[in-house]
């Protein structure tokens, strides 16, 4: 969150911008997503952003097991952050998305 506080925007980490797109998880993929992606790792940081306020730029795209997952042509904005904190699990181990406060 830091690098998208400090310039308002996200571009993308390495595999967003090889692919051409920020790759998105709906609250439903996160728990599965995180552990394919970014297992082991520390300070993690969870968003939930408002997807109409990237309008035509999100893309509804099939991926792993058929899933459509949403995909966004363009910068991640901190204007259409609706929710964030520090990644959290529930007792059963599944990523707890953020609330907003």
């Amino acid at each position: 969150m830091a690098t998208l506080a400090e310039r308002g925007r996200f571009d993308g980490a390495p595999v967003d911008l090889a692919d051409g797109y920020v790759h998105l998880s709906t609250a439903a993929q996160l728990s599965e997503t995180v552990e394919r992606h970014f297992a082991g790792l520390c300070d993690l940081q969870v968003v939930a952003i408002d997807l109409a306020a990237h309008g035509d730029s999100v893309r509804w795209e099939e991926s792993r097991g058929g899933q459509f997952f949403p995909h966004l042509y363009a910068p991640l904005t901190l204007d259409s952050v609706i929710a964030h904190g520090p990644l959290e699990r529930d007792d059963a181990g599944n990523v707890r998305p953020p609330v907003a406060a």
